[in-house]
């Protein structure tokens, strides 16, 4: 995720001199440094020290003890913290900041990697509306942004839109995979799978018209799609969807729980 928000914000212009990453493994640094030019560092609180705004990048069990190791280091409060590490709730970042830290949880997807991405986003009561605009600013450069009215809620966008390219690189998979059992030559079939995909979200997402309607104009009595969509449906495909979504909120919880 980290890889992608860095490809995110230099496709959107972002000079490399304002960049910097920190990582202990040295072959990972010399990876972000050919693949975005950023400065890179072993040193977390060198980094802390020379940005304004500290993005945390790591697994979710990794998070108390990169800010553990930073403890009594006289910048913390200085930073914006924003932190994308799925299910860490703002009370435990707080727990592991000094009084007063600004602090953001955010849930940003893969697809920022070509500014496409999806963000959610929910400050602590100590960020200002400029901390909140400047997260804003930070996501939009590499998709949508959302400020979720409540925390609660990020668990939820992790497990749709955080968890949700999986989904849909799973159902391109399977189409492709479909398509070449059905003759097509494997390539064509990923190929036609790629823009169908990509064709009907652009659709969905600029069109008047809701998902269900675009559905419902495109399926023919006793035509092709209605007999597509019947299988679908005899799979409990929507279902599927609905499970697949729950089952990732109630993982994102138990994450931010430590469980």
């Amino acid at each position: 995720m980290a890889e992608a928000l860095l490809g995110g914000l230099r496709a959107a212009g972002a000079p490399a001199e304002s960049l910097v990453a920190a990582d202990v493994d040295a072959a990972r640094r010399e990876r972000l440094h050919q693949l975005f030019g950023v400065h890179t560092t072993d040193d977390n609180a060198q980094l802390v020290e020379c940005s304004d705004v500290v993005v945390l990048a790591v697994k979710p069990s990794v998070v108390p003890a990169v800010l553990e190791q930073l403890a009594g280091h006289r910048e913390l409060t200085r930073p914006l913290w924003i932190s994308i590490a799925a299910g860490v709730p703002l009370a435990k970042l707080e727990a592991e900041l000094p009084e007063g830290a600004r602090v953001i949880r955010s849930m940003p997807n893969t697809p920022a990697l070509v500014r496409a991405g999806a963000t959610a986003f929910c400050a602590n009561a100590a960020a200002n509306e400029d901390d909140r605009a400047a997260a804003q600013e930070l996501f939009e450069g590499v998709g949508t942004c959302w400020e979720a009215p409540q925390e609660e809620l990020l668990d939820a966008v992790t497990g749709l839109s955080g968890s949700g390219p999986a989904y849909v690189f799973a159902f391109l998979e399977a189409l492709t995979d479909a398509g070449e059992a059905e003759g097509l030559p494997r390539a064509t079939a990923s190929e036609l799978a790629y823009q169908t995909v990509y064709g009907a979200a652009l659709l969905a997402k600029e069109s008047p018209r809701n998902p269900a309607d675009l559905r419902r104009q495109v399926s023919s009595p006793g035509g092709t799609t209605v007999a597509g969509l019947a299988a679908l449906d005899a799979a409990d495909f929507h279902e599927a969807v609905h499970r697949a979504v729950r089952a990732a909120t109630k993982r994102a919880g138990e994450l931010g729980r430590g469980e």
